[in-house]
């Protein structure tokens, strides 16, 4: 079976939010509370937190997750997981809100700095190296500072910026390659950049 790609399937992200904080539950759970989730499908336990729905929403909801508890001025790193096309995913437990208008896109006007690795997958696929190396050059223009980094390459620049350019790099790529999986984790307020 030939599975069409294009922007009208279901994408997921699966994140870790870490506050180096004595009060990191209350600032994990308020960024949690803070951002209108209404568009996602959305599950968070012991471990992680799962979104799932339209690639812009789901990228919209995480950005303003991570936007809210760096916003504290603490130091909080997200890591997580973008995939679309996962074979072994089940049409269970998603949401497709018909529009495509954005919830939270106050928080893009947050200009919070940020550094963030991140690693581009298109599966099934023997030219993805092409693939790669046409979003890292395209991560240029975006309005971030790009440069690599050993497994992954790095972006740096405000939030909003960054997310976006990770959010087109997957939505091109998704476009052409199936079954598309992208790993990242961003670091804001970091004692290291003093």
């Amino acid at each position: 079976m030939v599975q069409e790609c294009g922007t009208e399937r279901i994408a997921g992200c699966q994140f870790n939010l870490s506050v180096m904080s004595d009060d990191f539950a209350e600032v994990i759970l308020g960024a949690l509370d803070q951002v209108d989730t209404s568009k996602v499908w959305k599950e968070t336990d012991d471990v992680s937190t799962c979104v799932r729905g339209r690639i812009e929403h789901v990228f919209d909801v995480v950005q303003a997750i991570y936007l809210e508890a760096a916003r504290t001025g603490k130091h909080v790193e997200m890591s997580g997981t973008f995939s679309i096309g996962c074979p072994g995913d089940s049409s269970g437990d998603t949401h497709m809100d018909a529009s495509s208008e954005r919830l939270n896109e106050a928080a893009s006007d947050v200009k919070q700095k940020a550094g963030c690795k991140f690693a581009l997958y298109p599966m099934n696929t023997t030219d993805y190296m092409d693939v790669i190396y046409e979003q890292i050059d395209l991560s240029k223009e975006a309005g971030v500072t790009v440069s690599p980094a050993h497994y992954a390459t790095r972006l740096d620049g405000t939030v909003p910026a960054i997310f976006s350019a990770m959010e087109s790099s997957f939505t091109k790529v998704q476009e052409a390659v199936s079954h598309t999986t992208m790993t990242f984790t961003i670091s804001a307020n970091s004692p290291s950049n003093s």
